[in-house]
């Protein structure tokens, strides 16, 4: 970071190049739409090159740093969208070679998580999308959200509560075999 900060273009491309996909991930979480992640993404890796020079390491983790500037970059969107997610944002399936069937209800279990996500308060999802699904720290995650970890923890609880209430109704439907954990935990 400090070789960016001096304009390194080498060394911001590494940071680029390390960061990206977990960034876009935790946009596309947040936002729901792939066109609107990768504007986030890319405004993200904009502000990292604006602000390098001023980056302190003594200050926040580069990682949690980079994830606050993301989220509060996804925070924006949403706020001047007015949090329209747009629904004809495809899923993302993980595929490690499953069949057809595999596939149908991976779907239909992704597409409910992400509809359960997107109705609930966005500091509720920012809380679930960090720990959960970028499998940060409650630590790390209150510092990005810039609150307590108790008040991190307290956001996760309503949050799993809310996914829980939402996405019972479905868990039959959903492939009959989606344990209590999975909708708890939505991930």
């Amino acid at each position: 970071m400090r070789l960016a900060g001096r304009g390194d273009r080498a060394a911001a491309t590494i940071l680029i190049e390390r960061h990206t996909d977990k960034i876009y991930a935790g946009c596309f979480r947040m936002l729901g739409n792939r066109a609107s992640a990768q504007d986030a993404t890319q405004e993200t890796f904009l502000r990292l090159w604006k602000n390098a020079p001023r980056w302190k390491p003594q200050g926040a983790k580069f990682e949690t740093w980079l994830y606050r500037v993301a989220m509060n970059t996804c925070l924006d969107q949403l706020r001047k969208s007015g949090r329209e997610i747009s629904e004809d944002a495809a899923p993302e399936l993980a595929d490690p070679a499953p069949g057809p069937a595999d596939n149908y209800f991976a779907g239909e279990q992704r597409s409910a998580i992400d509809d359960a996500l997107s109705t609930l308060p966005d500091r509720q999802r920012l809380a679930i999308t960090l720990c959960h699904f970028q499998e940060l720290s409650n630590i790390e995650a209150a510092a990005i959200m810039e609150i307590s970890v108790e008040a991190v923890e307290s956001l996760l609880a309503r949050a799993r509560r809310a996914l829980r209430d939402r996405l019972a109704p479905m868990q039959q439907h959903l492939t009959g075999r989606m344990s209590d954990d999975a909708i708890t935990n939505a991930n």
